[in-house]
């Protein structure tokens, strides 16, 4: 057919000839991106990527082709975005962690909304109104605001919500949390500029990410110890030696939860920020990660930018709901 050329390489919907029964032709269609098959035994094919793999079709098979829109991303399970989830909480270890059912009451005196939050990720074991009366009592005993950390859309976001709590809209996070994945075969290639990395994160490597030494509470969250994630620091620095950037990577299972990039104004938007993102994805593969996971504020635009330019998707968002007296 004469459309077939103008269509290559877009997603298009195929009718072709299958055969015949009692002297009537059979056809079936292929959905996917369409791709030029070459000739195989001298007659002229394309292939059709669909979801159940490729299909190469004789080209004087084909009766009608016509483009359609892209498939939809497919979300993913919430048993995925639970373990993912999980992963993450793994690698961002707060002071006290106690299970409630599926549900994780975190403290961390207050440093940083992840490690101060219920996680609600499946049933709790109680009835709803007594999880939540839970998280209250948990937070009253460490001294913080009760919060609970849900992912958006799913099932444990509107059982509480379903119970007057509300959206954390002033949470220094901001509204909505997209955690993004990664492979870290790609995100190792994205630059090959030396970067210092350690078990151990240096005074310098402190004073970049919080401006000095860190409380106990943060080193407990930020650089763990013994019974903690496998943990590297990352520092960059100038030719004079003085430091440029920094970022965090814990290893959990087969991720490697990347964290804490930051890279002094004045060498921004030259290749640090990739630069030490490639050196830790490096590092998460030596020690056993395969993927990369991070978590950046929606509103956060820059970074979302710059994760997008590596190569991560988002896989799903959270948000904080909170009582509606504690907004």
């Amino acid at each position: 057919m004469d459309d077939i050329d103008g269509l290559l390489g877009t997603r298009v919907s195929l009718r072709y000839r299958i055969g015949e029964r009692d002297g009537r032709p059979l056809f079936t269609d292929a959905v996917g991106e369409l791709a030029d098959g070459g000739e195989r035994d001298g007659v002229a094919t394309v292939v059709v990527s669909t979801r159940r793999g490729p299909v190469r079709v004789d080209r004087a098979a084909v009766v009608a082709v016509r483009a359609v829109p892209p498939a939809p991303p497919k979300r993913p399970s919430w048993s995925a975005v639970g373990r993912l989830e999980s992963l993450c909480a793994d690698a961002w270890p707060a002071q006290a962690d106690r299970q409630l059912g599926s549900w994780r009451l975190r403290a961390a005196g207050g440093f940083t909304g992840r490690a101060n939050a219920a996680l609600a990720i499946g049933d709790p074991g109680l009835p709803i109104t007594d999880a939540l009366d839970a998280v209250r009592a948990f937070t009253a005993e460490h001294g913080i605001a009760p919060r609970v950390q849900t992912p958006i859309g799913g099932p444990w976001s509107r059982a509480v919500a379903g119970h007057g709590w509300v959206l954390d809209s002033g949470h220094e996070a901001g509204a909505e949390v997209a955690v993004l994945v990664a492979g870290l075969d790609r995100l190792g290639a994205a630059s090959a500029a030396e970067v210092e990395l350690a078990g151990t994160a240096t005074g310098e490597w402190w004073d970049a990410t919080l401006g000095g030494p860190p409380t106990a509470v943060q080193r407990h969250v930020l650089e763990p110890g013994p019974g903690g994630p496998r943990t590297a620091f990352g520092l960059a620095r100038d030719p004079g030696g003085r430091p440029l950037g920094v970022i965090r990577a814990a290893v959990v299972e087969d991720h490697l939860h990347l964290a804490r990039l930051a890279v002094v104004p004045g060498a921004r938007r030259g290749g640090v920020g990739a630069a030490l993102t490639a050196a830790a994805a490096r590092w998460g593969l030596e020690h056993g990660a395969r993927w990369a996971v991070l978590q950046v504020a929606v509103h956060n635009t820059g970074a979302r930018a710059f994760y997008d330019r590596l190569g991560a998707t988002e896989h799903h968002r959270y948000h904080y709901l909170v009582p509606p007296t504690a907004r």
